[in-house]
């Protein structure tokens, strides 16, 4: 007889999810936790970003207000005073977490967890037994192997700065790295963003992208070509060699080069669990392990590492284990946005994607000049992208640079994820005057 039916390793959004929902359908549920509670998401991802991104967008509004006759007058930036605000934020949802887990009767325990074998967890010396143990241990980021690598930030401790650089240099070119460099270069930082391909947010529609890399560098962030090779402390400040040869001094250097299964002293090579060239766990549509009883999602697993992704999967996870539901879990047409400034968002397949599966592909596209912007007198160019199967019709994938692209998006994605045609777009009435109705307006195909 075992202590618990269900064991969850990590309180993250998949684990608690998990374990709640659980415990709601009568199982005799724990969860484990050595961090904080809400994982990755809540303390140093999504939410913390966001509520930065916002402070970030302050500046903007002062200058787009002069063409509207409005005099803002912008009188300096606290770091201090957001960082410490987000925080007690962040300290609310933590407890918050906490007390849907105690409400559902899920029983906490503070402390690193670790498997001993295929039913048996350990917690801070003390053993629990459990008939299913699910890991929910989340990501963890990478630092580049370089020498000085310990100079750098990551991008959990950035959302804890003790000051605010006044300059920096961001490594990678992914979201993070991109949303990371968009909030300091608006709050004042001379910004630079070490990229190794010399490209912005690669692996999303290349168009899109284009915009995007296009309308993110009309600001003052400089994207440079080259990884870098060495980091070396002088002073107060660091002197950052790139593979190019170039040499930079910045107040601050920020990695943002990606996270990676946090796996750490967990167990799972003990019980020889098998894993992936990324250091994903090997999961089945079902994710279980290649040990029977263990089970694992969310970042821990190849899949797309977004929030929403990990709460689905803990969904799908407990109807396949308790309501008697084997359907494996749906990935198509999966909706994201980058806050970046601009926005970027996207749902469905990209055109080369579309293209790559074999589909022949109509695309339409519209770049233009927001309405605000006629008289804010900046020049911000907004873009949006249909791919659409010329066969049947069906939008495929739909794209957009610019303001609130997430907020927008997000609707159109249940178009999208429900299979409407472009025909049904466009017999959609627009809503006048704003940048979403060109999702309906649309109607020549540029190639």
């Amino acid at each position: 007889m075992y202590q618990y039916d269900l064991f969850v390793i990590g309180a993250g959004s998949a684990g608690v999810r998990a374990s709640r929902m659980a415990a709601n359908l009568g199982k005799k549920v724990a969860v484990a936790e050595s961090n904080y509670y809400g994982g990755t998401c809540v303390n140093v991802g999504c939410v913390p970003k966001k509520l930065f991104v916002y402070a970030s967008e302050y500046p903007h509004f002062v200058e787009e207000a002069k063409g509207f006759g409005v005099n803002l007058e912008l009188k300096g930036f606290d770091w201090a005073t957001l960082r410490d605000n987000k925080t007690k934020e962040i300290e609310r949802l933590n407890g918050i977490y906490e007390k849907l887990l105690d409400n559902a009767g899920v029983e906490r325990i503070w402390g690193h967890a670790k498997l001993i074998d295929a039913h048996t967890v350990e917690v801070a010396g003390q053993q629990f037994s459990a008939e299913k143990i699910l890991l929910a241990t989340g990501g963890w980021p990478i630092l580049p192997d370089i020498p000085g690598k310990e100079h750098c930030i990551d991008s959990n401790a950035f959302f804890y700065l003790e000051n605010f650089p006044k300059s920096a240099v961001v490594f990678g070119s992914g979201y993070i790295a991109v949303e990371f460099a968009g909030i300091i270069s608006n709050l004042g930082c001379d910004t630079s963003i070490a990229s190794r391909s010399g490209k912005l947010l690669r692996g999303f529609d290349e168009t899109t992208r284009q915009h995007a890399e296009t309308e993110i560098l009309k600001g003052p962030i400089k994207l440079l070509p080259h990884q870098p090779s060495a980091i070396e402390k002088v002073g107060e400040q660091y002197r950052v060699t790139l593979q190019g040869g170039e040499e930079l001094i910045v107040d601050a250097v920020i990695s943002a080069i990606g996270r990676t299964p946090n796996t750490s002293n967990l167990g799972i090579d003990d019980l020889q669990i098998e894993t992936d060239e990324k250091g994903c766990i090997a999961v089945d549509d079902h994710f279980k392990t290649s040990v029977d009883s263990i089970y694992a999602l969310g970042d821990l697993i190849d899949t797309p590492q977004l929030t929403p992704v990990a709460l689905a999967e803990a969904m799908c996870f407990l109807r396949q284990q308790y309501q008697n539901d084997p359907t494996p879990m749906d990935y198509s047409s999966i909706p994201t946005a980058v806050f970046s400034q601009p926005n970027l968002a996207t749902v469905g397949l990209s055109e080369e994607e579309a293209i790559d599966q074999g589909f022949v592909v109509s695309i339409f596209e519209s770049e233009f000049r927001a309405l605000k912007h006629t008289l804010s007198g900046l020049n911000h160019r907004s873009y949006m992208k249909l791919v659409v199967d010329k066969e049947t019709d069906r939008v495929l994938g739909a794209h957009m640079v610019g303001e609130h692209a997430g907020e927008i998006l997000q609707g159109f994605a249940v178009a999208v994820k429900a299979g409407l045609t472009k025909a049904q777009f466009d017999s959609t009435i627009g809503i006048h005057p704003t940048s979403a109705e060109e999702f309906v307006t649309m109607r020549t195909a540029s190639r």
